[in-house]
């Protein structure tokens, strides 16, 4: 009987055990411990209910097109449980000067793929638009080594395009700067497409001539949620794994190296596993690892971390009447506002309102303002409800609220990332036994997260011969 021990219960680390919670039901002998230092399971995955509202604390859904949580939905029986988001209403606007202009359509990401909503759109300048065309006639080339985001945007449509579109999109997923992000870890596509056609702009329409849909299939959503929430994915993994297996409150304090197996010191006292699955944040992994390989726990150390906040406000049916038909707005540095971006889960996810409620969904933080998390609930309310005023016109008292702070959450993929992945697999490899998972290697989203616990439990599988390479 072989005994894994999992330390983190967020998505990656409750992935990990569900992948071999199916294994041991197969009959292969394992059992599994999973450590988690907090009082509940599901990390950043957090739904609470209020006034007949759905409000999420952490991620409100997950990318379509990445299949790795919507295929763990089906396996756990809830795939009548998914839905899509109201992408008929997903208009974004960008606050430009003061004022609220439309991401014109046909723009995927930063790439123009229809010429008059570009041509006439107010959100860039004439240069910008003159830069945008001369784009087309880039020749194919491969960067020497990697690059910021922000460098890469800029070689392609100038300084105004990483402004007022990229460092937003960034700072809403990552909570980090384009300036400082790289662009092989976090828009690989992109690098691909540089190297292979020279303009994105080109590349952009061959990959949609190539996978464009057939007629009579109904368009796929961008997000993917579930009816009762985020949470709802978390409850329904921890039904199927086996209670004796799950210890709450309980923070792991050291993982130390044996001849054959591994020891993990816990609540003042050591368990034997013969492999561990560390799936926590690098910068709360790094420490466990002291004993194991000072050069792996630098490594993983120097993978930083942003933190951020979210804030839901609850209003009347007045102010979800003068809001836009659309999925919410983002905020540039350059406007110096503190709210990076709000969301209108009234118009991106309908069901998760009532009628005659508007819910506006508020972020904060990364990078740029990481003493946000220093301010009180209330600070911040009255920093959002000041900013809201200005940006859309809402003045009115919210019928409720709700913040979260969430310490050090997203990680920093910044220059050089994949090259340090590089050195933190060739060390995790002298260590056998010893799997990694979480945010902070390959991809922060939730499906990212699903994928990483699972490969970390398959590759332990066939490390210690319970299944074939």
């Amino acid at each position: 009987m072989k005994r894994i021990a999992i330390i983190g219960g967020g998505i990656s680390g409750l992935s990990a055990a569900f992948a071999l919670e199916q294994k041991r039901a197969t009959g292969v002998p394992l059992e599994y411990t999973l450590f988690e230092s907090s009082s509940r399971l599901g990390g950043v995955l957090l739904t609470e209910r209020m006034d007949g509202c759905l409000i999420e604390a952490g991620p409100d859904s997950f990318l379509t097109e990445k299949p790795w949580a919507i295929d763990l939905c089906r396996q756990i029986g809830l795939a009548d449980q998914l839905i899509g988001s109201n992408d008929a209403q997903r208009k974004t606007y960008i606050l430009v000067q003061g004022k609220l202009v439309v991401i014109p359509d046909g723009l995927m990401f930063m790439v123009p793929t229809k010429v008059l909503p570009t041509i006439f759109s107010r959100l860039f300048s004439l240069r910008t638009k003159l830069l945008m065309a001369r784009e087309w006639f880039h020749v194919a080339s491969k960067a020497a080594s990697d690059e910021t985001v922000a460098s890469f945007v800029e070689r392609h449509y100038g300084p105004e395009i990483v402004d007022r579109l990229v460092d937003p999109l960034l700072s809403g997923i990552y909570g980090g700067a384009a300036s400082e992000l790289s662009v092989r870890a976090v828009l690989p596509r992109f690098a691909e497409m540089e190297a292979n056609h020279g303009s994105l702009g080109r590349a952009m329409l061959s990959a949609r001539d190539k996978t464009r849909q057939p007629p009579h299939d109904p368009p796929r959503p961008l997000f993917t949620s579930l009816k009762d929430g985020m949470q709802q994915l978390v409850d329904a993994v921890v039904a199927r794994l086996s209670p004796a297996a799950l210890r709450i409150n309980t923070p792991v304090l050291e993982i130390r190296r044996g001849q054959a197996d591994w020891f993990v010191s816990a609540d003042a006292q050591s368990d034997t596993f013969d492999g561990v699955i560390v799936a926590v944040p690098t910068r709360a992994a790094a420490p466990l690892l002291r004993s194991c390989s000072p050069a792996l726990r630098a490594e993983l150390g120097g993978i930083h971390y942003s933190s951020s906040v979210t804030v839901t406000l609850g209003y009347d049916h007045n102010v979800r009447s003068s809001l836009p038909p659309a999925f919410g707005f983002l905020v540039p540095r350059s406007e110096a506002k503190r709210v990076l971006a709000a969301t209108f889960v009234h118009n991106k996810f309908p069901y998760r309102a009532r009628d005659d409620r508007a819910l506006i969904r508020c972020f904060l933080g990364g990078t740029r303002d990481e003493e946000i998390l220093q301010s009180s609930d209330e600070e911040i309310l009255r920093i959002v409800r000041e900013e809201l005023r200005q940006i859309i016109g809402v003045g009115a008292e919210p019928l409720f609220t709700r913040v979260f702070k969430w310490k050090r959450a997203m990680a920093q993929y910044n220059v050089g990332h994949l090259e340090r992945l590089e050195r933190i697999e060739r060390m995790r490899q002298e260590l056998p036994g010893l799997a990694l998972a979480g945010n902070g290697y390959r991809g922060i989203g939730v499906p990212d997260c699903v994928r990483s616990g699972t490969d970390a439990a398959s590759q332990l599988l066939i490390t210690l011969g319970l299944t074939p390479a």
